[in-house]
């Protein structure tokens, strides 16, 4: 249980951007209302607020305060996510709120999903606007990102919904902190997802993360053996704190045996960062070894992130070893796919959601304001 937070300045919403009533939560003793959308199961008197700071009690319900409101929109290349196996080169909207679940220490978007202050949420879009506008810019996909999409739920679900119907797909980037109950609510709209296993240790979640393992070992699961939504796997490796050869050998055997040899695993690189800038940066060195660990253990899909290796980039046939998507930094080179997504050598299939061939958008970053992009009324 997570001790509450007092509301500092309550937010009443507008037309643009509604505080919303939320499903997850239900009354319990001494005039409190309990948080049921993750694990932490906050226990809310009227006027507090979880640790995510963006889901509160207002009248007796727990509300969500940041519907329709985001720190930022920015087209970003898919790469980015990360997600190799998913529309390889496309251009994907990506946007976050404010808040977060966790208290990463190391948090490398602390300013959005450490902040408290609501006026880091300087634009605002409904559902259909973000649809319209990913339409617009010929993104083949939006992602919740930069924070995590479980604490504004209702939000990205309305969003998702929105974007399946203009043809645009949905992406979340999350920790997989979530409970039962809504988790399977939530992934029922994603087309695909990037979650984060920060580490393979209770210990590092509790002490590091303000958070527990096997929750995160459910949503992984679950995610991989009970939904339609595509699954790759983040773990960022931090020096002296989750790269030991032994929590890699448990990790990557964790993921080779639970859910399959399939599932690409990305290694990336800390800097320091947030409430950890005592600790180095992580050295190439480190990530090709985890690399070696994950693929030794009879991973087929690894790679490494934040750092330039071409080899670690690059999309490989598990059946042949030919190089069939060539990347360097998040631009595509070579693309040897056939169009069912199979090597043209040994007919092996590369899984994952790929189009007949490579987007284009290379390695851009560009910043977009949404007010431009309002469906007329009908």
């Amino acid at each position: 249980m997570q001790r509450a937070v007092p509301m500092v300045s309550p937010m009443h919403g507008n037309a643009d951007s509604p505080v919303v009533e939320t499903r997850h939560w239900h009354a319990i003793e001494g005039g409190r209302v309990q948080c049921d959308l993750c694990p932490r199961e906050c226990r809310l008197h009227e006027g507090q607020r979880g640790l995510c700071f963006v889901r509160g009690c207002e009248d007796g319900r727990i509300k969500l305060f940041t519907w329709g409101r985001s720190s930022g929109f920015c087209v970003d290349p898919i790469e980015k996510k990360p997600l190799n196996h998913f529309l390889p080169g496309s251009s994907v909207l990506s946007f976050g709120t404010a808040g977060c679940n966790l208290a990463c220490k190391f948090c490398q978007n602390w300013d959005m999903s450490k902040s408290r202050e609501m006026d880091t949420l300087a634009d605002a879009a409904t559902p259909g606007q973000l649809a319209d506008a990913a339409h617009a810019l010929g993104c083949a996909s939006v992602a919740f990102t930069y924070n995590d999409p479980v604490i504004f739920h209702e939000y990205a679900i309305d969003v998702a919904r929105a974007c399946r119907g203009r043809g645009v797909r949905t992406v979340a980037v999350t920790a997989g902190y979530i409970s039962p109950a809504p988790r399977a609510e939530f992934f029922a709209h994603m087309d695909a997802a990037n979650i984060d296993l920060k580490a393979f240790s209770d210990g590092f979640y509790r002490r590091v993360c303000g958070a527990r393992l096997q929750p995160v070992l459910d949503t992984l699961r679950y995610v991989r053996h009970e939904t339609d939504t595509w699954l790759e796997l983040t773990t960022l490796l931090i020096p002296g704190g989750n790269d030991s050869d032994a929590e890699l050998q448990a990790l990557t055997g964790w993921v080779a045996s639970e859910l399959g040899p399939d599932v690409p695993l990305h290694f990336t690189a800390f800097h320091p960062d947030w409430k950890m800038t005592d600790r180095p940066a992580t050295p190439a060195a480190t990530l090709m070894r985890a690399r070696q660990i994950a693929r030794a253990n009879g991973l087929h899909h690894v790679y490494t992130g934040n750092i330039r290796d071409s080899e670690g980039a690059s999309s490989h046939c598990a059946g042949c070893g030919t190089r069939l998507i060539e990347r360097d930094g998040y631009r595509i080179g070579a693309y040897r796919l056939t169009p069912e997504g199979c090597c043209p050598g040994c007919g092996t299939r590369l899984p994952g959601v790929f189009a007949a061939a490579a987007g284009t958008w290379g390695a851009r970053r560009l910043p977009v304001r949404l007010a431009g992009f309002a469906r007329p009324v009908q």
